[in-house]
């Protein structure tokens, strides 16, 4: 029992399980898949990644020089020729499907794309995954915006019903039904196949535009004050190592035989850290130096509908994975103004990314 039980901490330390290890990242000039790009890569293993060119200026992956550490090829999840064709030149042995179109306002300026890209782009991966014999697990990373939010204060569990108010929730929630589809489908035996569900997830290198935190230090660095769309909304903050450590740990128990595991999954923060969006500007503020503390915060109300209140229940991968977050959201926040103060005065940005990675391993 103690075995099935162990905890996220001893499960991502053991490069053994990583070291030479194929794994195909789509997605890898994110953020999110940046900062997983990096992780795999310090562990061993040898990482290919797919994606289009980053979709930011300046990108983590440019920062952190990423292309020089892994094969990285340029391509469309919504070209199922060409996601077939580097499943072939990597033959993976696990994949981490991270590619999407990520920004809920977004979606509503383009809902083609976010579709296209986030339920065909799905459904390509998996069908290339399904014909290419080397592939053993299979992750796909969705988002706590797949539930059908009631704005009520219960926490979602991956038995609630799936849905989505805006195009791109809506997205997400049909890759979550394609995955089952497939998983059920074609994946009852030999490939192993997981969806993960995390929360609103924050960290260094962050450029991406209508995102708090990105906005945050934008303002902040320019001396101004930010603009708030809804500064009453609840989220479940974490750190992007949090997400990406219960990733790790799903993948490895799919690498080592557990179908059990072969399922959706949240991982989201404690319960105290589902906070309030006017909390993390405060906090923010203080960790940076009350930088914007002589203006007043402007916050905009004429915006697009988002969730008000979302909460995640993660008894599930705290009960069968041992799985529990280790950085309290008050210092997640100054690890991202860390990151950001240092690389902004000259530091190295996969120097200090590496850095917060090894720092985060070893919090056991």
């Amino acid at each position: 029992m103690a075995k099935r039980k162990r905890t996220v901490e001893m499960l991502v330390t053991d490069t053994e399980t990583w070291r030479g290890r194929r794994v195909l990242i789509t997605g890898d000039t994110g953020f999110k898949g940046s900062w997983l790009a990096l992780w795999m890569n310090d562990l061993g293993a040898q990482v290919t990644g797919f994606a289009l060119p980053p979709p930011t200026d300046p990108s983590l992956f440019e920062q952190a020089r990423i292309g020089e550490l892994i094969d990285h090829v340029d391509g469309d999840v919504r070209d199922l020729a060409a996601v077939k064709a580097v499943f072939a030149k990597a033959q993976p042995e696990i994949v981490f499907h991270l590619a999407a179109q990520p920004l809920v306002r977004l979606s509503y300026d383009q809902p083609v794309e976010t579709y296209a890209v986030n339920v065909m782009g799905t459904v390509h991966m998996l069908e290339a995954a399904r014909q290419c014999g080397s592939v053993r697990a299979v992750l796909g990373i969705t988002t706590d915006k797949c539930y059908e939010n009631r704005e009520w204060v219960w926490p979602y569990r991956e038995t609630d019903a799936l849905g989505g108010h805006d195009p791109y929730s809506s997205s997400k929630a049909c890759a979550e039904l394609v995955i089952s589809a497939y998983r059920r489908s074609f994946f009852e035996n030999g490939l192993a196949l997981a969806s993960v569900r995390a929360g609103n997830v924050i960290g260094g290198g962050d450029w991406a535009a209508d995102r708090l935190i990105p906005d945050l230090v934008r303002a902040f660095e320019r001396g101004e004050a930010p603009l708030i769309r809804s500064p009453q909304s609840v989220r479940p903050w974490q750190h992007v190592l949090e997400a990406l450590g219960g990733y790790i740990a799903i993948g490895e128990r799919l690498l080592a035989g557990d179908r059990a595991i072969a399922d959706a999954w949240n991982f989201g923060p404690s319960d105290e850290d589902a906070r309030p969006v006017s909390w993390i500007v405060e906090r923010m503020e203080e960790a940076w130096g009350g930088a914007t503390t002589a203006k007043e915060l402007a916050y905009n109300a004429a915006a697009p509908h988002e969730a008000g209140l979302l909460r995640l229940d993660c008894s599930k991968a705290r009960g069968m994975l041992g799985w529990r977050p280790k950085l309290p959201l008050s210092e997640a926040l100054g690890w991202v103004v860390d990151w950001h103060r240092t690389v902004g005065g000259g530091g190295d940005a996969r120097t200090q990314t590496l850095q917060q990675i090894s720092d985060y391993r070893q919090r056991a």
